[in-house]
C-alpha cells in the first residue's frame, strides 16, 4: 500500500515518500496551455499548495518526478522556465512587517537565481528580480499561495486597519505585474478569500478567476471516481476494520466527507478528512477540527443570525468582497462552512448550504455552545442524542428538560433585551442540529410552524411564543392546519405550544395535544 500524504504539501515529497498521489496533471496541462493569468480561491487545507508545488515542478521541468502520470506524455520537457514561488503564509509577515517579509523574499530568491538588487524599494526589487531572472533564465512562472494571508489574519475590528495598509501594500506589490507581461509565463494566485479585483488586482485587468469555473470545479478535492480508483487498498482496510460493506461504506464517506462544490455539478471529497478518516478508519470530524471558526461565529452572534442554510447570493456579491465591506455569506462560502449546492447560469444566483455532516454537525456544535454560553464546548452532541433518543421514545418531559438545559445558561442580554432573537437562534441550531439524527426541520415564514420533529412513528409540531402563552402557540398550529400535509403519512402527529419567559429565564409552559 502506498503512503497516505497527510499534511504533505509538494510533490517531491509525496513521490520520494511513495505517497498516493491523485493525478490532476490534465487540468494542470489545461492550464499552463490555454491561459496565462489566473486567480483561484479555495478553503484551507484543500489542496492549493500541492497544485502550486506541480505547477513549479512541472515549469522547473523535473520530469522524474512526473513519471506514471498523465502529464508525462504530453508536456514538452525540452522547455524550462525560472520559478519564482511567493507562499505568504511562510513569510512570518506578523513578526516583522509585511513590507520588509516581501523584501527579504525577494532577496532569498535573488540569491537562489545569483542576482544582486540595486534597488530599494519592494516593488521596484520585484520588478529588477522579474527583469533579471527573465533575462538569464527565460520567462519566469510566477506562482503566488496564500496570497490573503496578510490580510485575512487582520479582519478582527480591532485589527482591520493592519489589514487595510496590507491590503494597500499588496494592491502594489501585484501593480508590478501590469507592464511585465513579456517577462512572466504563466502567474497563478491562490488562497482563500475572494477580495474584489478593484482592492487588490485593480492592475490586472486580465487575471482569470477560476474559482467558480466549472472546467476547473475538481482541480483540488477528490471526485467519487478518483476515492474508488486512487484508494481502492485503504477502502477495502476500512471495510474490514468497520465490518461494512462497499456499498454502506461509500454512503457514509459521501454524507461525512463530499459534497464541497464551486458549480453546483461536481462534487468533491475535503481531502484532509478524506486522508485522515483513510487513515483511522473513524467516521469523526477530521476538517473542521483543524481550524476555529471563532470569527465567524462572533459575526453571526452581532446579527443574531443562525440560519444559514439554503442561502441565495449572486457570484457578482462575492466580486465586491472587500475589508470594507465584510458580509456573512460569503465568509462562510469562501472559508469552506458553505458550499455551492444549484446555480442559475442565466442569473448568476447559487444556492449554498453546509457541505456535509462533517461541518454541519460541527458548526451546529459549535455555535450553540457559543450561544448558550457553553465556552467548554463539552457534552453539546451528547444533549442532542439524548433529545433524540427522547423524541423516539415519546418522552416529551424529557425534550423539555433538555430544551431547558440548553437554554439555562443564556447571557443575560436575551433576557433584558425582551427580544426572541437569541431564544430562537438557539432552538432553530439545537433543532437543526437534531435533524442529523432524525428529520427536523426549522421554518421562519409565516405559514409554517416554528420546528417539525419526525421519527418512525410520530410528528411532533412545535410553536414558539416569548412571554405569552404557550397555548396560544397550540392555537396557532390548530388553526393554520400545521399538521394537514402530515396526516397522509399515518404517524401520530402532536401539537406543542412552548412559551419561554423572561423573568424564569427558560421555558415556563408547555402544553401538548394529539392532532
Amino acid at each position: 500500500m502506498k503512503n497516505l500524504p497527510i499534511g504533505i504539501q509538494t510533490l517531491p515529497e509525496i513521490r520520494a515518500k511513495d505517497c498516493v498521489y491523485v493525478d490532476k496533471t490534465r487540468l494542470v496541462h489545461q492550464l499552463a496551455t490555454t491561459g496565462k493569468y489566473y486567480f483561484l480561491s479555495r478553503p484551507r487545507r484543500f489542496g492549493k499548495s500541492l497544485l502550486i508545488s506541480t505547477l513549479k515542478e512541472l515549469y522547473l521541468g523535473n520530469k522524474a518526478l512526473f513519471e506514471g502520470l498523465w502529464v508525462e506524455n504530453n508536456w514538452d520537457w525540452s522547455k524550462k522556465n525560472p520559478v519564482l514561488h511567493f507562499s505568504f503564509d511562510d513569510m512570518a509577515c506578523k513578526q516583522i512587517g509585511l513590507e520588509a517579509a516581501i523584501v527579504k523574499e525577494l532577496n532569498r530568491w535573488a540569491k537562489h537565481y545569483e542576482i544582486h538588487l540595486t534597488e530599494t524599494t519592494y516593488k521596484l526589487q520585484f520588478k529588477e528580480l522579474l527583469e533579471e531572472v527573465s533575462k538569464k533564465h527565460g520567462k519566469v512562472a510566477l506562482l503566488i499561495d496564500e496570497y490573503d494571508k496578510p490580510i485575512i489574519d487582520f479582519l478582527e475590528k480591532e485589527d482591520v486597519e493592519t489589514g487595510k495598509f496590507n491590503r494597500d501594500i499588496l494592491r502594489e506589490f501585484y501593480g508590478v505585474l501590469k507592464n511585465s507581461d513579456e517577462l512572466l509565463e504563466i502567474v497563478f494566485i491562490t488562497g482563500i478569500s475572494k477580495f474584489a479585483k478593484i482592492s487588490l488586482f485593480s492592475h490586472l485587468n486580465n487575471l482569470k478567476d477560476i474559482t467558480l469555473t466549472e472546467k476547473y470545479a475538481a482541480l483540488t478535492g477528490y471526485t467519487q471516481e478518483e476515492l474508488e480508483f486512487y484508494f481502492e487498498d485503504y477502502l477495502q482496510l476500512c471495510e474490514k476494520k468497520l465490518n461494512i460493506q462497499r456499498e454502506e461504506l461509500l454512503t457514509q464517506m459521501k454524507i461525512w466527507y463530499n459534497g464541497y462544490s464551486w458549480d453546483g455539478v461536481t462534487t468533491v471529497y475535503n481531502p484532509f478528512g478524506t486522508l485522515n478518516f483513510l487513515d483511522e478508519q473513524t467516521f469523526r470530524n477530521h476538517w473542521f477540527s483543524t481550524g476555529s471558526p471563532d470569527f465567524l461565529v462572533k459575526q453571526m452572534r452581532r446579527l443574531t443570525y443562525y440560519n444559514v442554510e439554503n442561502s441565495i447570493v449572486n457570484d457578482r456579491i462575492l466580486d465586491k468582497y472587500d475589508l470594507d465591506n465584510l458580509t456573512l455569506i460569503p465568509l462562510l462560502f469562501q472559508t469552506g462552512y458553505l458550499t455551492v449546492k444549484k446555480v442559475d447560469r442565466m442569473t448568476g444566483d447559487m444556492v449554498l448550504d453546509y457541505p456535509n455532516k462533517e461541518v454541519r454537525e460541527s458548526m451546529y456544535e459549535f455555535l450553540i455552545d457559543d450561544v448558550s454560553q457553553n465556552p467548554q464546548r463539552v457534552h453539546t452532541g451528547m444533549a442532542i442524542q439524548d433529545l433524540n433518543k427522547a423524541f423516539v421514545a415519546r418522552d416529551l418531559e424529557k425534550v423539555k428538560t433538555i430544551l431547558n438545559a440548553l437554554l439555562a445558561d443564556l447571557p443575560v442580554e436575551a433576557y433584558s433585551k425582551q427580544t426572541e432573537g437569541l431564544f430562537h437562534g438557539l432552538v432553530h441550531l439545537v433543532f437543526k442540529y437534531l435533524g442529523v439524527f432524525v428529520n427536523s426541520e426549522v421554518h421562519s415564514s409565516q405559514g409554517h410552524a416554528d420546528s417539525i420533529v419526525q421519527t418512525l412513528t410520530d410528528v411532533y409540531i412545535f410553536e414558539f411564543k416569548f412571554n405569552k402563552t404557550a397555548q396560544e402557540g397550540l392555537d396557532q398550529i390548530k388553526k393554520q392546519d400545521y399538521a394537514g400535509k402530515y396526516r397522509a403519512d399515518n404517524k401520530l402527529i402532536t401539537g406543542i405550544g412552548v412559551n419561554f419567559s423572561t423573568d424564569k429565564k427558560g421555558i415556563d409552559d408547555w402544553v401538548e395535544a394529539v392532532l
